[in-house]
This record gives structure tokens, C-alpha cells and sequence, in this order.
């Protein structure tokens, strides 16, 4: 250990590190040797499991071009460390070929644990994003990084680099103080607002400097600085600015060639923003994980809403690249939810602490994880039972939570239900007791409106609260659902076998005309796939499998459906809806319409038209099924 711990010290970047962290990294360092002419990686192809740090030898890296002609040769001496910036930047496949060109042994540092550093230590990280920034400003090695083929499967394509400005992305809104403030209040004011970067204005309302984190912690923390002293004192003064016209590359190779982390942003002759180095590279060119984290440090509504405005854009670039429709689905909804707990934070924050512990449930498609771009709100709150001189007070502030929340959630795009299935509806916000006697008239009455409810209701998933309640809840129904109750079952069954496939009697797709356009309603065909599915589940109490094909899964593991089954019913509702959503980002992107849930029968092709066919007819049968199996139990 005392051999590699040697050599971290010598080594740029990591002798920047504290000791303790080099002892640390060096019990995770393994000794690799690669004879001459090893090939380690093939441009583009292998996905890296962490970097190779030089202790003797070389490697050389280069691109093909399509000819095979290596670009861009480089040598990496002893000291140097290889598949940095491919990890941060390129999702881990190798942005160059890399080979040993002399017998060469080198230190090997897991991915896990080089990701770690870099996210600890920013100058660390900052090491390799200057030596990334510097390689971007060749415009031969752009070129090659643009159209690595290794990117197409992120979700935002790089391109966008080059093709969006300024405006297209999420800036964060200025924190200023005034450059008389104290250290301490600053410090306090930037925790406050969880920011890592304050501005500093003068008299004159200028900006004349800034402060960061770093500057806190190695000037003032480090060098013992009165906080009492005015934040001028250690502020920062070279201030960068750029167009809100301009393009995101620009904005990235300004930061990398003036080693700059944040830019303020000007629109009309006005700061408007400022940009984060590290956000902006993690929003343009990796995953929707990393869209998800930046919907979580939006802070204000209009910042939620332009995170909606550009999930059509990710499902559409997803579709194009074969992810599965399930998959697509369960993006949507994350980052709906994510967006609808930071409306709920929010309203908390300015109501004050709610009177009782409550959950916030998402009913029908959010409900089962099965968002499309055309959403309207479907919620519902419950709250624990309360003493009755309190239930007054607590009914009151949670139907004007849900009425604050409703608001803002149809502002950022999440527009209000026709049929009012809203926590802001008096008869959906209610005691824990309120909703047991809900769920359990609906079960007893087995009336054909009351199965239309508890369908409705069955698909109702937690999203904020205590989610003890909702645990309570279904084991309450659970229980309700052991019992007898056939005639219940036959009016659930009834409203499975309500919509049926367009399909005319000679088996061809029926549509409508609307506005002298052949369309037929893709929701309503995939509907009785929903329902029928909904039955069997209730039948067999699978209540923790929420969306369609987990539950078609473990209907399978059941028994209740073959195999067979399964494969026609799963293959035909994610088509559909692979359909649905391609046609909903297309109404939005390229014809700046409001999503819906028509398709135009003229859009399709033959094959297209044969295999919704052939859909079609699976759904009819298997409707068949569910007649002969519930509807006759009454005869």
C-alpha cells in the first residue's frame, strides 16, 4: 500500500487530494500489466469498469474515421490517467480506441470509487472536465465526439448541443447580496436557498463579484476570516456573462476555456439566471435519471413546468430507440411525481405542517405507472382519523391543500379532470374510517356505478405521506374481498366488456371522422386490456403489482393465464401503447398540438394496420373469456 500511496502523490490530479482520502483510494487500487500491442478498448464499443492509471509504460488512443485511418493519436505517459472522461462524459463506453503500445502496468481504480472522488472533490472532478472542455475546442475531436455512435442511446441527443441556445434549458434564478453583508449572512442566506454559488452587488445594483461554496470553504473556513467581516473581502470578481440567444456548446466551452463554473445569463439587457457548469453537462448528455435529479432542484413552478414541456421530446428520442413502452411509461410518471412532491413540499411550506398524517394518492394511470403525454389530474387524499372536535379544522386545511395543489399542478401542465376525480371533489378527501366505508359500500353494493368507483380506486398508488395509512387501507380491503361476493365481480366484468376494438364485421379497423380525418381512439382500444387484467387481479388480491404487465406477470406466475397468454395479452397492450405516446409526441413536437388519444388511419402503415388487426381480435377474445367466466355465474 505504501508503494501506490507514494504514487497518488506524485500524481496529478490526486496529490491535490487530502492524505487520508489517498489512503483510501489506495486500498482500492489494483495492479494490472498489459504486454505490447494489447488492445484494451475498441472505440465506442466496451463500456468501462473504471480508469487505468500509468505507473509504467504508455498507451495510445486514437478515433477511426470510416476509412480506418487513425485520428487523433495521443500518447498517455506514466502518471496519466486513462477512461476519465469517457466515464464522466461519454456513459462509460469508451470514446477512443486504446492500446498498449509498450509493455505497461498501471494502477486500477474502480468506476464506483472514481465516480465517488469526483463528486466529493470538484477540483478533482473540475481536472478532468477542463481537459474535456480544452479537447472540445478542437473541432476535429468535436466532430468525433458528436457522432460517436455511443451516444445514440442517450436520451437527449448531443446534438442538441449544437442546436439548442440558451433559452431551451434550466437556469437557476440569481441569489444576490449586497457586498456589505457580512460572511456569516451570506453563508447563511445561500444555505438557505440550497445554492452552491450567491452573486454580490454593489450601490448601484451591479453585480461586482461572487461566492461560492469553494470560496467559503477555502477562504474563510481555511484562512481563519472573521465571518464577520463583508463578503467583498473574499468574493470572487471575474464575472462571465452570456446571450440568452446563445448555444449550449457555446455556454460549455466558455466555462472550459475561461475555467469558469457558473455563467450569468442575459436576455433584453437583463440577468435573468445563471447556469451551473455540472448541471448543464449532466442535463444535455446523460440519462433520465439525471433529468429526474434536475426536476428535483427545480424551485419554482415555472421551473416544473418547463421540466414537463420537455418530456415529450424524451419519449419521443426513447420510442426511436427501441426502449420498451413499460419503460417510457414509468419515466413519465417519475417525473411526474417527482414534479407533484415538489408542488406538495411547496404548498406545505406556505400552509405550515398539516394537522394529521395524510397520504396523497394518484389514481387510474398515474396510479398503475402508465402516464401518456395527454394527463389530466386524477388524486385523492386520505388523512388519519381525528378527534371530533378537531375534524373540522383538519377537513378544512386539507381541502385547501388540495385545492393549492390542483392549481399549480394544472399551471405546470397536469390539467384538471372533467369527471372530477380530484382531492379538490369534498367526496375524494376524507378519514381513513371515511374511505374503509367508501371501499366497502362500493364491494357490498355491487352495483354497476359502484364497480365503476372502486375500479377507478383500485388503482390508487401513494405518492407523499405516511404511506402507513394506505397499507392500512389495503389490508382493510383485502379482508372486504375474501368475502363472498360473486355479484360484485359479474358488474367489474360488465365494465371490462364496455369498449370493445374497432374492428368492423369483416375485421377491419373501424374509425370515426373528425375534421374530414379517418381516426379511430387508441385509449379506448387498449382500455378492455386494462379492465379485463383489473378483474383477474382483483379476483386473486394482487394488490403490490400496480401496473398492467406487472400484474399480467404475476397473474402468469399464478396459473391464471398460459404463457400463450401472457406473451399475446403483454405484446399487444405495450404496442398500443408504444403507439399512443409516439403519436401524442408527435402531435406535440411537430405539429405543436395538444395531445390526444386519436390516430389518424392514414398515418399508418400496412404493417401497422395488419398487426393492430390481429390485436384487435387477441382483445375480443379474451373479452369472450371474461363473459363466459364472471357474466354467467348469475344464470
Amino acid at each position: 500500500m505504501s508503494d501506490k500511496l507514494t504514487f497518488l502523490k506524485s500524481t496529478v490530479p490526486y496529490s491535490e487530494l487530502p492524505e487520508n482520502v489517498l489512503v483510501e483510494i489506495s486500498t482500492h487500487l489494483e495492479e494490472h500489466s498489459y504486454p505490447v500491442e494489447t488492445k484494451l478498448f475498441d472505440q465506442g464499443i466496451q463500456k468501462l469498469k473504471g480508469v487505468q492509471i500509468i505507473k509504467t509504460g504508455n498507451f495510445e488512443t486514437f478515433f477511426l474515421d470510416h476509412n480506418k485511418t487513425k485520428r487523433k493519436p495521443e500518447t498517455y505517459l506514466t502518471g496519466s490517467t486513462c477512461g476519465g472522461i469517457s466515464i464522466l462524459f461519454n456513459k462509460r463506453k469508451s470514446l477512443k480506441t486504446v492500446i498498449a503500445t509498450a509493455g505497461t502496468q498501471t494502477y486500477f481504480l474502480p468506476r464506483k470509487e472514481f465516480k465517488r472522488i469526483c463528486s466529493e472533490h470538484e477540483e478533482f472532478f473540475d481536472f478532468f472536465a477542463n481537459d474535456f472542455g480544452k479537447r472540445m475546442l478542437d473541432d476535429e475531436y468535436a466532430h468525433f465526439y458528436r457522432n460517436n455512435n455511443t451516444l445514440e442511446d442517450n436520451y437527449l441527443v448531443v446534438d442538441q448541443l449544437y442546436s439548442s441556445t440558451i433559452k431551451s434549458v434550466s437556469y437557476r434564478n440569481i441569489i444576490e447580496s449586497h457586498e456589505s453583508t457580512p460572511i456569516v449572512e451570506v453563508a447563511k442566506k445561500m444555505a438557505e436557498q440550497k445554492t452552491s454559488c450567491l452573486f454580490v452587488t454593489n450601490n448601484e445594483n451591479q453585480f461586482v463579484g461572487f461566492v461560492t461554496d469553494i470560496t467559503l470553504r477555502d477562504r474563510v473556513i481555511a484562512g481563519q476570516i472573521n465571518t464577520n467581516e463583508p463578503i467583498s473581502s473574499v468574493m470572487d470578481v471575474e464575472i462571465l456573462s452570456i446571450s440568452a440567444d446563445a448555444y449550449v456548446y457555446e455556454a460549455i466551452l466558455l466555462m472550459f476555456s475561461s475555467k469558469s463554473r457558473y455563467l450569468l445569463v442575459e436576455d433584453d439587457g437583463k440577468f435573468v439566471g445563471f447556469l451551473s457548469r455540472n448541471r448543464l453537462l449532466s442535463e444535455q448528455t446523460k440519462s433520465p435519471l439525471v433529468f429526474i435529479q434536475s426536476v428535483k432542484s427545480a424551485n419554482t413552478v415555472d421551473q416544473l413546468k418547463s421540466k414537463w414541456q420537455k418530456v415529450p421530446n424524451i419519449v419521443a428520442q426513447l420510442l426511436e430507440r427501441g426502449v420498451h413502452a413499460e419503460i417510457v411509461n414509468q419515466v413519465i410518471t417519475t417525473i411526474a411525481d417527482t414534479i407533484s412532491n415538489k408542488i406538495i413540499e411547496d404548498v406545505i411550506r406556505k400552509l405550515g405542517p398539516p394537522p394529521a398524517k395524510f397520504v396523497f394518492m394518484v389514481l387510474g394511470s398515474e396510479g398503475r405507472k402508465e402516464l401518456s403525454l395527454k394527463t389530466d389530474q386524477d388524486n385523492a387524499i386520505i388523512y388519519e382519523d381525528t378527534p371530533e372536535d378537531r375534524r373540522a379544522m383538519v377537513r378544512t386545511y386539507f381541502l385547501d391543500f388540495a385545492t393549492q395543489v390542483s392549481d399549480k399542478l394544472n399551471y405546470v401542465g397536469f390539467v384538471y379532470c372533467d369527471g372530477d376525480y380530484m382531492a379538490t371533489n369534498p367526496n375524494w378527501t376524507h378519514s381513513l374510517s371515511h374511505w374503509k366505508y367508501n371501499y366497502k359500500n362500493w364491494i357490498e353494493e355491487a352495483l354497476p356505478e359502484a364497480a365503476v368507483k372502486f375500479a377507478a380506486f383500485f388503482d390508487c398508488r401513494a405518492i407523499y405521506g405516511d404511506l402507513e395509512i394506505m397499507q392500512n387501507l389495503r389490508e382493510f380491503v383485502d379482508e372486504e374481498l375474501k368475502k363472498p361476493i360473486e355479484k360484485f365481480y359479474v358488474y367489474l366484468a360488465k365494465n371490462a366488456l364496455l369498449y370493445e376494438p374497432p374492428l368492423t364485421y369483416f375485421k377491419n379497423i373501424k374509425t370515426q371522422k373528425i375534421e374530414s380525418k379517418e381516426v379511430f381512439d387508441i385509449k379506448t382500444a387498449m382500455t378492455p386490456i386494462v379492465d379485463l387484467v383489473r378483474v383477474y387481479a382483483l379476483q386473486n388480491r394482487i394488490f403490490q403489482r400496480e401496473n398492467t404487465g406487472e400484474r399480467l406477470r404475476q397473474l402468469k406466475d399464478l396459473g391464471v393465464f398460459n404463457k400463450t397468454q401472457y406473451n399475446e395479452l403483454t405484446q399487444s397492450y405495450y404496442y398500443l401503447m408504444g403507439l399512443r405516446l409516439k403519436n401524442q409526441a408527435d402531435q406535440i413536437i411537430k405539429h405543436q398540438l395538444s395531445p390526444n388519444n386519436l390516430i389518424e388511419i392514414n398515418n399508418l402503415t400496412k404493417i401497422e394496420k395488419v398487426t393492430l388487426i390481429e390485436i384487435f381480435k387477441t382483445i375480443l377474445n379474451f373479452q369472450s373469456g371474461i363473459k363466459m367466466k364472471f357474466t354467467n355465474s348469475l344464470i
